[in-house]
């Protein structure tokens, strides 16, 4: 019996694409850009499994052209590029990449949280600009960690990652999550606060959670207004969930401190205010980005994709749902 056919919609690291090609006859799509939407509803007609990636929209468009499609590995932990109605209606499987990126993401946080509130791309910028004028007591002040309140959005594998490293830097953690954990998160861990009270009480808030219809939009203009003079927002979730004008209206206000930014909700389109603010540090989408976790998250999701194929639950299965 032939190989099942498996269209992977970008390049994956080297082992996860031998594993696959053990098993399965591979369509790679080779250049280094995601695939159009005219491409991916071409090259998925007669294949057997998808591997795709957070940026390919895989809606009742592109899924309603694949008659033998038999499972989706999504190569990320979130899954809202994903219409999963659709795929509960036809039956397909669907597996993601959950907790592999969960550190790494959480650092990534750490680092911004870091940047921002010590100013350290500024200081870079001012050293390769030859702005540096010597030292002074007064000469480029950020704020320390110590003391201060962290606010984290969301409680899943990747908050909880982040409340763990704030126990380093002495800082008080709360956390709000859509759904409330029992008790503490860990013997010393962040205490719950529903939304309100947790953004009015955060030095430092920081965005972990799902994309999706549910959190679209969820910090507008009121909601940035609740939190603390000279506070700092942080985002490595989904651009999303921030309102992105309510968030430069923020900023320029001087009501925020500063911003960290891995996320968008244009991507890879930024927006020009925040290019031009100096106490705005801006990533390229890198929270999972180290060689050791993408080579995870491609061997993960290789495994799921095979296991589908093979008939077999797979080891990360999203749940679908049926409608209610």
């Amino acid at each position: 019996m032939a190989k099942p056919l498996v269209l992977v919609t970008r390049r994956i690291p080297e082992p996860a694409l031998a594993y696959l090609a053990r098993r399965c006859r591979v369509r790679l799509h080779a250049p280094d850009r995601p695939m159009t939407r005219a491409e991916l509803r071409s090259q998925i007609r007669d294949v057997d499994g998808l591997l795709c990636t957070p940026v390919d929209r895989i809606d009742r468009w592109i899924l309603r052209a694949a008659p033998r499609l038999r499972g989706i590995a999504n190569c990320a932990v979130g899954v809202d590029n994903l219409d999963l109605e659709e795929a509960r209606r036809l039956g397909l499987p669907v597996s993601n990449t959950p907790g592999v990126l969960s550190a790494a993401t959480a650092d990534l946080t750490w680092a911004l949280i870091l940047a921002v509130l010590r100013r350290v791309v500024e200081g870079d910028r001012l050293i390769r600009a030859g702005g540096f004028p010597g030292w002074s007591p007064t000469f480029h002040l950020g704020h320390s960690l110590q003391g201060k309140t962290l606010g984290i959005l969301g409680m899943g594998r990747i908050g909880r990652e982040v409340a763990r490293r704030a126990t380093a830097f002495s800082m008080q953690t709360i956390y709000w999550s859509r759904t409330r954990l029992p008790g503490r998160v860990g013997a010393s861990g962040p205490r719950y606060r529903p939304l309100r009270r947790l953004l009015a009480a955060s030095d430092v808030l920081t965005i972990h959670l799902p994309g999706g219809p549910s959190t679209r939009g969820l910090l507008g203009a009121r909601e940035l207004a609740l939190l603390k003079p000279g506070a700092v927002l942080i985002n490595t979730a989904r651009g999303e969930i921030v309102v992105e004008s309510a968030l430069v209206a923020a900023l320029r206000s001087g009501k925020l401190f500063g911003a960290g930014l891995d996320v968008y909700p244009h991507e890879p389109r930024v927006p020009r205010p925040l290019l031009a603010m100096p106490n705005v540090v801006l990533l390229p989408h890198i929270g999972s980005a180290t060689v050791e976790t993408r080579q995870a998250m491609a061997m993960m999701a290789a495994v799921n994709l095979v296991d589908m194929l093979d008939g077999r639950k797979p080891p990360n299965p999203v749940r679908l749902s049926p409608r209610r």
